[in-house]
């Protein structure tokens, strides 16, 4: 975790003490519910919850000095509880297995980092649909290959937009859904010194779901999932960024980055205003994706267990939750306060002479009579004039002064072909698809 890009309530959830402390939840609860089967006396479920009622500093140093000798984490938290406890911390632990402490309080923390990310999605929607309205019928150029293609309105990008991020929101969901699985089974996950009633019971007090099935380890499929779809969130910043990046750009300057006053663009010249934000995020972008691969590859453990999945996710869950946390709420910002502008949106859509509404004339000509052949020669040798004067010629002019077209079509009906306000007469449709009012 970098803190440069970092917030302070996800990367509380992957703190030493935080993990110590839903350690110390698991292995009181499961105690709990073996005092209830008889398997351990009530006396030590009392005086491990009144230890934890006077509510200890969690002694991190002390723990990570006795990891030094003993070489297994788990064992030097449990060493360190029964310092404190006395006698009585001896039954915890009893019939469990390290995986079940370590796999559930990882479903715990992934579940409280999808939590956030799902309340950053929230928050990015809300400003996305403003926006959206905001802009519903501003007219713009929609391109394909990068080149000008036909009139859309910015209002779309952004409803465009919207609808993608609220398909991440149900696939984060259903991720965390997946992910929030608890496993108290023992070794290789049969029960055999330990009754399933206390998984059952550690389930329920930690707002998990049971494993149905495990070995001695959750399966890995349900961390490759989520970790997918924190790749699929991630791109789809991506998406956004570029599409703000490149309206950036000199020669299109259709919406850009706020630029706060004070803030410098470039060392060297002071005319800059360059976006840093939607570049950082497709950096981002790129590290949250990485994460992915290495998720799959867990999937694939030997056996009941081994440990290959264990340093990778000590990396790419603390790392992926808090670098997509931050990026969330980044382009939340920068959407918030991109500035946008309309008369250059307008002069970009006006620039090549009226090639956008080159479709119009070739259908019209189709239903006039001419083959589709025949009337894409017509409007092509006249648009490519256009094209090669830069715009400087109008394609209006050009059909109305060939004798092949007016054959067909009267300067009128070229004209009528022309309407911008055409291409904008299912955007209501659209919203209501998308916004649902």
């Amino acid at each position: 975790m970098i803190p440069r890009y970092a917030r302070a309530q996800m990367t509380g959830i992957w703190e030493p003490e935080s993990r110590f402390r839903i350690w110390f939840e698991i292995e009181a609860h499961a105690l709990d519910a073996m005092a209830k089967l008889g398997v351990v006396p009530a006396s030590a479920t009392k005086a491990v919850w009144d230890w934890w009622a006077t509510n200890p500093a969690i002694d991190v140093a002390r723990i990570d000095e006795i990891e030094a000798v003993v070489k297994h984490d788990v064992i030097a938290f449990l060493t360190w509880v029964a310092e404190q406890v006395g006698p009585e911390a001896r039954f915890l632990h009893q019939g469990m297995t390290s995986s079940d402490v370590l796999d559930t309080c990882l479903a715990v923390q992934l579940a409280r980092a999808s939590d956030i990310l799902i309340a950053d999605l929230d928050e990015l929607l809300v400003v996305l649909k403003r926006r959206a309205y905001e802009h519903k019928l501003t007219p713009t150029i929609g391109r394909s290959h990068g080149i000008h293609a036909e009139p859309v309105t910015f209002g779309l990008k952004l409803a465009q937009a919207y609808a993608e991020f609220e398909r991440n929101r149900a696939r984060l969901i259903a991720a965390r859904a997946d992910i929030a699985t608890c496993a108290i089974s023992g070794a290789v996950g049969t029960f055999a010194n330990i009754d399933p009633s206390v998984e059952a019971h550690v389930a329920d007090k930690m707002a998990l779901s049971v494993e149905p099935v495990s070995t001695q380890v959750i399966p890995r499929d349900r961390h490759a999932m989520f970790f997918a779809t924190l790749g699929v969130v991630a791109s789809s910043i991506e998406r956004l960024a570029t599409e703000i990046r490149h309206l950036q750009r000199t020669e299109v300057l259709e919406a850009e980055e706020y630029f706060s006053p004070g803030q410098k663009g470039s060392s060297a010249m002071p005319h800059k205003r360059n976006p840093v934000l939607t570049e950082n995020l497709t950096g981002l972008a790129r590290m949250v994706r990485g994460y992915v691969t290495p998720a799959l590859e867990n999937v694939a453990l030997w056996h009941e267990r081994d440990i290959s999945h264990s340093s990778v996710e000590r990396y790419i869950g603390p790392d992926a939750t808090v670098t997509l946390d931050f990026a969330l709420a980044r382009l939340t910002g920068v959407m918030d306060k991109l500035v946008v502008y309309p008369e250059r949106m307008q002069k970009n859509l006006d620039r090549m002479g009226g090639l956008v509404h080159s479709q119009r004339v070739l259908l019209a000509l189709t239903q006039a009579g001419a083959s589709r052949e025949d009337s894409y020669r017509l409007v092509q040798r006249n648009a490519m004039k256009v094209w090669e004067s830069d715009g400087q010629l109008s394609l209006l002019e050009l059909l109305k002064a060939d004798p092949e077209v007016t054959a067909l079509l009267s300067p009128q009906e070229i004209e009528e072909r022309f309407d911008l306000d055409y291409h904008y007469k299912h955007v209501d449709t659209i919203f209501a698809r998308v916004f649902g009012d």
